[in-house]
Formats: structure tokens, C-alpha cells, sequence
């Protein structure tokens, strides 16, 4: 695996509107209406600067898999902030932004207040899973977050990936319901 650079931007976006396109937990904070695949690009694209430059983005080798990592603990600038309403207005929509605002305030409450390694997203282009991309590049990452010394968050709406993060010593420490469940998980 390597870092993306910016010229990544529409290759990591494309990847993950792809492997997330049916995910329960994206739709919810989507708007959904004719414009949804637009708003679906736009918040890929919108976690990959935020991953850019308050974390790490990366991509495997052979491109066919991508990684967006936040680190919380480090300091967020005006530019996140323009990013974020960017994101409120041209994704999540006003009358979506009370309960997806509510949705994250639970999620953020379960974070521990020291620093951690936040897996926002992993994607492997749909006709290239099940052959190992996944894991070798969730395995590249645990170990970088373990050398740091850092525990690794994420959550998953997909129960089909429960046991996949668990093979890699991941636990659901706490299930959220928001019409959906919601699987928090982490690894010390």
C-alpha cells in the first residue's frame, strides 16, 4: 500500500462509491432523492480531503483498494469547518441534518478522549473482493496503528462484516440502533 496524493482523489472517490453505493449507514446520511449518486460522490470525495489532511488515505498497489484513516486528536482548521458545511448543504440536505447531527453525536460519545486510529472507510472495487486486497490492506494498516501505539475505531452497518473485522481481533464494544444497526467495533 502507498499514500494517495490529491491526483488519487477521483480513483479512491470512485472505489468507494462503488463498494458503498448500497451501504445502510452511507444512504442514512444521504439525501435521498434523484440527485442521491451525486451526493454519494460528494461525501467520498468529501471524506477524502478530510482523511487527507487530518489523517491518511491510502490506496493498494494495484488500485483496486483504498483506506481512509482520521486521526481525531489532530487539530482541525477553518478549512474542515468549510468542508463540513459544504457537506451539510450538498449531501445531507437541511432536513436531514437534525438526525444525522443526533447520529453522530452518539457515535462521537463512545470515542475514547485519548488518541485513536479511525478506519472511516475501507472499499475494494466490487468485482475485485474476496481475493485477499481487503486484508492485506486492513493487516498494512493495523500494523502501522499498532507501531504508533494506537487503538483502531470503526463502525459498520453491514453485520456480513462483523466476523471479517473480528478474524483480525476487532470486538463490537457497543450496537446502535437508528432504523438500522449500527456495529461499533474496535481493536486495542
Amino acid at each position: 500500500m502507498h499514500k494517495a496524493v490529491l491526483t488519487d482523489k477521483n480513483l479512491v472517490v470512485d472505489i468507494l462509491v462503488h463498494s458503498f453505493a448500497d451501504n445502510k449507514s452511507v444512504n442514512y446520511i444521504i439525501k435521498q432523492d434523484k440527485r442521491r449518486e451525486a451526493r454519494l460522490r460528494k461525501l467520498m470525495a468529501y471524506s477524502f480531503e478530510i482523511c487527507y489532511r487530518f489523517g491518511e488515505v491510502y490506496l493498494t498497489e494495484d488500485k483496486k483498494a483504498c483506506a481512509l484513516i482520521l486521526f481525531p486528536h489532530k487539530k482541525r482548521s477553518l478549512l474542515a469547518i468549510l468542508l463540513d458545511l459544504d457537506l451539510a448543504f450538498s449531501v445531507i440536505g437541511l432536513s436531514n441534518l437534525k438526525k444525522v447531527l443526533s447520529r453522530e453525536a452518539k457515535i462521537k460519545q463512545l470515542y475514547p478522549k485519548e488518541p485513536y486510529c479511525y478506519l472511516w472507510f475501507i472499499g475494494v472495487n466490487p468485482a475485485d473482493q474476496h481475493k485477499g486486497i481487503g486484508k492485506a490492506l486492513l493487516t498494512e494498516i493495523l500494523t502501522k496503528a499498532e507501531s504508533q501505539g494506537l487503538p483502531v475505531y470503526l463502525e459498520t452497518s453491514a453485520s456480513k462484516n462483523v466476523p471479517w473485522y473480528e478474524k483480525f481481533g476487532f470486538a463490537t464494544y457497543k450496537k446502535l440502533d437508528f432504523g438500522y444497526e449500527l456495529f461499533c467495533m474496535q481493536k486495542d
